[in-house]
């Protein structure tokens, strides 16, 4: 069955959001009386939901008080500190011309997800943002996924997800969808290509040619 609809991850996807969620993480850490971590720390972070991770690093913290005072510096500054991937936006159009169905399926809170979709201009190109509630609702991407491909009426085999962690293959494999790696943002081709992603490329002008081909 070919491919009609994209399920796009977000951080590491689309943008890169690494110095706003760095900087709001120490934030955070900082007022509940921990050590900062480094940048190095902060990249292995990325991608699952905080309140799986955050608990390996500090594991007598509170996550939902260190949820709340990541977020009062994320809704203020975080968000804007950011940029989109060198032609992804490009990328993202020529797929919406070409008629695919394009959401975002991210890890990132919807609330904030579609605030960063707005403020890119990108919200033309997407019939729907999606991300977890912050009360954790739909927190395990597998899980949005499949909430996602019931809303769209998509079967699993027309479906492609696309991201760049191990988090993103995975949760395609278990809804039964097809998956296509990048690496130009959090994640490395080792990471994608254990996780067992059907495709993976290096730079978002590669995207169109790639998914056509899967077309």
């Amino acid at each position: 069955m070919p491919v009609t609809t994209l399920f796009f991850d977000l951080d590491g996807t689309v943008c890169d959001n690494f110095l706003g969620i760095h900087r709001c993480l120490n934030y955070a850490f900082e007022r509940l009386g921990f050590d900062p971590i480094d940048e190095g720390t902060t990249r292995a972070l990325i991608g699952p939901p905080f309140r799986e991770s955050l608990s390996r690093i500090h594991p007598e913290i509170d996550v939902e008080e260190a949820l709340k005072h990541y977020r009062v510096r994320y809704t203020e500054v975080g968000w804007r500190e950011n940029t989109l991937y060198e032609g992804i936006d490009q990328s993202i159009r020529r797929l919406h011309l070409h008629g695919y169905r394009i959401a975002l399926c991210t890890s990132k809170p919807r609330i904030f997800a579609e605030r960063i979709i707005e403020h890119f201009g990108l919200a033309r190109y997407f019939d729907g943002v999606h991300g977890p509630e912050l009360d954790g609702r739909f927190d395990r991407k597998n899980e949005l996924l499949s909430h996602l491909l019931g809303l769209y009426g998509t079967p699993p085999t027309a479906a492609l997800m696309i991201g760049d962690r191990d988090r993103d293959i995975i949760a395609a494999k278990q809804n039964g969808t097809r998956s296509l790696g990048v690496t130009w943002g959090f994640g490395h081709l080792e990471e994608l290509r254990a996780a067992g992603a059907d495709g993976v490329i290096t730079e978002p002008s590669a995207l169109v040619h790639r998914i056509h081909a899967i077309r």
